[in-house]
């Protein structure tokens, strides 16, 4: 009987151990792929939100500075950056800017191409010229356009299902859809050293909030403080640089947003009177019907 009682104690306590390791690898596996990205606070964020031209206008210097030597945005064409609810740059100075890019021309009688200045119906140029020499300075990685990375991208949720609905209602009624903001600030805000016991790949850098955390991509502002120079008195710091440069791609994956929250509120408000209308109206065309 002791042989028999000990053996279930022991397989008992090896099963607890089991499961407990189960538990701690699901745990560790979970927070190594969905890493926390915590909600910012964006003017163009909520159903009346809209861009700071000023703040689009610095993350385009950012971008133009930092990201444009590896990231492209051929969505974005030159004209985009002087249309009202973006950077609103001045048509001249967009002009002057387009010009100092070189962009293929139509070809001739012969079938050459040649280069001309861009113009402001071009969209903006990418750093490489095809797919196989960005690989090649990359050490094999692609870097992505970002032209949509913040619709590309997004923030999950972390909570149990019973909590997913009423998230779910408190998203709709905020208007929430800064989930690929969120996200990239994080990414651009996530790189340090790996902790104690983490060995990364060969040209992999450590990032808290990629998945896996171990991304190609360097960090783009390792030099610190006073990288990009700012023209308006903004504080020239790592974590404007983050916040701003963030802002204008969420613009530039949504230059119409401004539009489509007026055009939306006032179908809101043409809906609201319309059913006041048809309350009074049914109100009275029955009301001697008993």
């Amino acid at each position: 009987m002791f042989t028999i009682h000990a053996a279930k104690k022991g397989v008992s306590a090896l099963l607890l151990a089991v499961a407990l390791m189960v538990s701690a690898g699901m745990a560790g596996a979970a927070e190594q792929e969905h890493p926390v990205i915590e909600r910012q606070t964006w003017t163009f964020s909520g159903l009346f939100g809209k861009y700071d031209d000023a703040q689009l206008q610095r993350g385009f210097r950012v971008y133009t500075d930092v990201c444009s030597r590896c990231h492209g945005i051929n969505r974005i064409y030159f004209r985009n950056l002087a249309e009202p609810g973006g950077p609103a740059f001045p048509v001249a100075a967009v002009k002057a800017l387009a010009a100092t890019f070189k962009v293929d021309d139509a070809p001739n009688e012969e079938g050459k191409v040649k280069k001309r200045p861009a113009l402001l119906t071009d969209p903006f140029p990418s750093p490489y010229k095809n797919e196989q020499e960005a690989r090649f300075s990359q050490n094999g990685a692609l870097p992505p356009d970002l032209s949509l990375i913040t619709k590309a991208r997004s923030a999950e949720a972390e909570a149990p299902f019973y909590r997913v609905p009423d998230h779910m209602i408190r998203d709709i009624l905020t208007g929430y859809q800064e989930g690929g903001a969120d996200y990239v600030y994080a990414y651009i805000t996530g790189f340090s050293e790996p902790p104690a016991g983490v060995k990364l790949a060969e040209f992999m850098n450590y990032n808290k909030a990629f998945p896996g955390h171990q991304t190609a991509m360097p960090n783009p502002f390792a030099g610190g403080d006073g990288l990009v120079e700012y023209d308006d008195g903004t504080p020239r710091t790592v974590e404007n640089y983050a916040r701003d440069v963030t802002a204008f791609l969420a613009w530039a994956g949504d230059p119409k947003l401004e539009e489509r929250k007026r055009l939306g509120l006032l179908v809101i408000g043409y809906l609201l009177i319309t059913v006041v209308l048809l309350g009074f109206a049914k109100r009275r065309v029955w009301r001697d019907v008993h």
